[in-house]
């Protein structure tokens, strides 16, 4: 895991000196080394900041034999010994241990088609001096980042926004990536800053001769759909489960685990303390607040897992303090605390002398854990009652609290989408409920903006087109669609809370043999039980204890904003009554403060939807304040 900058300059010499403010902008993602190359035709640069994990004389760029190549690598490669000792019998040298090195000797072989061999989670660019062509890609599920923008006649590339800002492109807001944001709609293609986008996961760029060109190479297939009982099942769910564990475990450096006490991540922390032969070092996030605190779990399963725990426990003040820097590390608006939460205990792994952890996340994607996934399935067995649309509809249609015409617009292809979706009623009044909270702080030029346009439409139609999406059941349709939004630009964003402290977070349930595998099976194996993820119980039983196995799921929750006097309310009051969200251009800051001023009379069923308004908010006068945008 490292951070990688490269700068093409079709028609000039590049700024070397722009390389090196990039590279320099991504220190803590590679603390151990910086390298920087310029082509001897002047046209391309690449830089890159090692985090030693497997090889520390791994320095990058890396040169192909006969230098023709050249890469930039942010990521690992699994099962990278077998291949290779296959590129080796077929005569490749190698000069380094990374397992960096083995995507450019497969693109030497197979182009475009190295990305069929390699497993793993990345982000690479290669240089390719004789064709003065650049290729670039990203992992399947984009769990690492790679940004990119056109600026002044060049092509820059990073694992951060802010290195992009370091290297010159233009600090300013991107509206429609906010506007996208603040309906819950993020494109997985945008930033939330002008100019600055993002190669999508499972895409491909290809550049060179003045064009830049997306394509994907890889998406969740469209699977037919099964019916009936499935030999093995549950034997081969654990078997796969092991592998993409065990393939984890492999590294220069000791792998510890983060470990909340639910069926996840102790599900991940039993198959890897199969793997080493002395305790596994596993990591909790704990908080004095108790009603939000589940150490207490995570302190079993370590101790059934025999493993080496520590707990960082962390209080309202350490929340507010580290909030900023959350946000600006993970460059995006965060919704709760959980962002600030994750950025410390990533501290915390660091400070223990870990650098490289695996972690639950991806297993209520791949197994259906949630229950929103878990409804729809139900929904598209039994129907939709005019009832059951009646409560759709009127939570969708609910009136803000300062009526707009754009509310008009999204909400009924919300409930469209909810009809064609047909998930739990929970999931579309949520996110319209706090519609017109979100909308009735926002300046009404900015609102007027986007008179006639629905984002949901949009996206929904784009998906459509791209992705099959009418040929898969209502449930997948729904997984799809998380997968390429919320998950991709928010939950995938805790890359760059962990990579703050130059940590490394491997996630073995977005293995894509596995999740292909389970995408392919009967949607009643995975959803029909009154557990939920009832396949992955059976398959980890050997490795968790009894009290994980038949546990009840609980959202991992951090402390509230709202509806407590102490240093988180006083960070939100302090933040948003600030001159940073003054000069936001679509913020209403006059809305703002009487948000702010009515929290006393805030209702205990409103207090989520304003908590998270407040943090995104927040998050919001944070960037602007950073970067001058």
């Amino acid at each position: 895991m490292c951070g990688i900058a490269a700068i093409l300059s079709p028609g000039g010499p590049v700024d070397a000196g722009a390389l090196r403010r990039a590279t320099g902008a991504l220190r803590h993602r590679g603390p151990d080394a910086e390298r920087t190359w310029v082509s001897p035709s002047g046209r391309i640069a690449l830089g890159h900041r090692l985090l030693v994990i497997n090889d520390p004389e791994g320095h990058q760029p890396m040169a192909s034999e006969d230098g023709r190549l050249h890469i930039i690598v942010n990521g690992q490669f699994y099962d990278f010994k077998r291949i290779r000792a296959e590129l080796e019998a077929k005569g490749h040298r190698f000069r380094t241990r990374s397992d960096s090195e083995i995507a450019l000797h497969l693109y030497e072989d197979h182009g475009a088609d190295c990305l069929e061999h390699l497993r793993g989670q990345f982000a690479f660019v290669i240089w390719d001096e004789e064709a003065g062509t650049l290729f670039a890609a990203r992992d399947r599920f984009g769990l690492k980042p790679l940004f990119y923008a056109e600026h002044d006649g060049a092509l820059y590339l990073a694992s951060e926004a802010k290195a992009l800002f370091a290297a010159g492109v233009t600090r300013a807001w991107d509206e429609s990536g906010v506007y996208h944001w603040l309906l819950a709609c993020p494109d997985e293609r945008r930033s939330l800053f002008k100019g600055i986008r993002q190669v999508p996961p499972g895409h491909m760029m290809r550049a060179g001769n003045g064009t830049v060109r997306l394509e994907r190479y890889w998406d969740l297939p469209a699977s037919p759909r099964r019916r009936g009982p499935v030999p093995d099942a549950v034997e081969r769910a654990r078997e796969l489960t092991e592998e993409a564990i065990r393939l984890r475990m492999v590294a220069g450096v000791p792998v510890g685990c983060l470990v909340s006490g639910g069926l996840d991540s102790s599900s991940v922390l039993g198959v890897a303390a199969t793997c080493t032969d002395g305790p596994v070092a596993a990591f909790t996030v704990g908080f004095e607040r108790r009603e939000f605190d589940e150490s207490d779990g995570a302190r079993e399963a370590a101790a059934a897992a025999n493993a080496d725990h520590t707990v960082v426990m962390l209080g309202d003040a350490d929340l507010a303090d580290h909030f900023a820097d959350a946000v600006w590390h993970a460059e995006t608006l965060q919704f709760n605390t959980h962002g600030a939460a994750r950025y410390l205990l990533s501290r915390g792994v660091r400070e223990a002398g870990y650098r490289s952890v695996l972690a639950g996340e991806g297993a209520d994607e791949a197994f259906f854990g949630y229950e929103f996934l878990r409804a729809a399935a139900g929904a598209s067995r039994g129907g939709l009652g005019p009832a059951r649309i009646l409560r759709i509809l009127s939570g969708l249609l609910r009136s803000p609290r300062r009526h707009h015409p754009t509310l008009a617009a999204v909400s009924p292809w919300l409930a469209r989408l909810a009809l064609l979706l047909p998930a739990a009623p929970s999931l579309f009044t949520r996110l319209s409920g706090g519609l017109g909270l979100i909308q009735s702080v926002c300046s009404r030029d900015f609102l007027h903006g986007f008179d006639g346009y629905d984002p949901y439409r949009t996206y929904y139609r784009r998906c459509k087109a791209a992705a099959a999406i009418s040929r898969r059941e209502p449930a997948r349709q729904l997984l799809y669609l998380w997968l390429h939004s919320i998950f991709a630009n928010y939950h995938m964003a805790a890359d760059r809370l962990d990579m703050a402290h130059g940590v490394e977070v491997r996630l073995p349930f977005l293995d894509h043999h596995l999740f292909e595998h389970l995408n392919r099976l009967p949607l009643a194996l995975l959803t029909d039980h009154p557990r939920e993820k009832h396949l992955l119980r059976e398959a980890m039983r050997p490795h968790i204890p009894d009290a994980v196995y038949g546990a009840v799921k609980r959202p991992f929750m951090a402390p509230s904003a709202v509806g407590t006097d102490g240093p988180l309310h006083d960070f939100l009051q302090d933040t948003l009554r600030g001159d940073a969200l003054k000069a936001v251009p679509f913020v209403d800051v006059a809305a703002v403060g009487g948000v702010l001023d009515g929290l006393g009379g805030v209702g205990e069923r409103e207090r989520g939807s304003v908590d998270s308004l407040l943090l995104m908010l927040a998050s919001v006068a944070v960037l602007q304040e950073r970067w001058g945008l």
